[in-house]
């Protein structure tokens, strides 16, 4: 997709400057999902391996779903004394100990994750219950071509800008010359929306002064 942004527009010394537009969606090509286990206690022997047991259950899970172990990768377990902590407001709580332990999952194969994402439902009614670190947005989708995008990208936007430029040369009976000056704006990276984060718009803004000739 290419287009003016705006309608920017300045002739000074005989050159116009304007600015093309190029965008793509492109579909995200690594997702990374990290989780985690958490559970509490009073008996440290006991919490530590009730959460050991689970994790391994939780990884069995995935390995099941079709994820190879390259693909799994374990993080820490920790366990803490939240009576311990004078600033820790839930010291009075009937639990003694917080065990937190680490999971992410890093694939290229979005569907095959997606559908593990739905399934991972199954392991409450083993009683597991499995958090995402981000809540607000448990798998983060990556795009990682940008930089095989980005000559045609450029491009595509010079053309556009080029084309606007003539637009605007030709209302003012004058013609399109060189390139006088060009300034290539940031590649940037979004979700297409908050529904589809694994469809991104790839987005750059290329802003030209080109020479007007009589």
């Amino acid at each position: 997709v290419v287009g003016l942004v705006g309608s920017e527009m300045c002739i000074r010394d005989r050159y116009v400057e304007v600015k093309g537009l190029s965008e793509r969606e492109v579909e995200a090509d690594l997702a990374v999902w990290p989780m985690n286990i958490t559970l509490t206690g009073n008996d440290l022997g006991i919490l530590k391996n009730e959460i050991e047991d689970q994790m391994e259950e939780v990884y069995d899970f995935f390995l099941e779903q079709g994820f190879s172990k390259n693909e799994l990768i374990r993080g820490s377990t920790n366990i803490t004394d939240a009576k311990a902590n004078i600033y820790n407001n839930t010291r009075y709580s009937e639990f003694r100990y917080l065990a937190k332990a680490d999971l992410t999952i890093r694939t290229e194969d979005i569907p095959k994750l997606q559908k593990a994402l739905a399934g991972s439902l199954d392991l409450r009614s083993e009683g597991i219950l499995l958090g995402s670190k981000n809540d607000w947005r448990p798998v983060e989708y990556i795009f990682t071509g940008l930089n095989e995008l980005k000559p045609s990208m450029i491009e595509e936007a010079t053309k556009n800008a080029r084309e606007v430029a003539e637009k605007f040369a030709k209302d003012s009976k004058s013609k399109v010359g060189k390139i006088r000056l060009a300034r290539q704006g940031l590649f940037t990276i979004n979700d297409r929306d908050p529904n589809t984060p694994e469809i991104k718009k790839v987005r750059v803004v290329s802003t030209i002064d080109f020479q007007l000739e009589d």
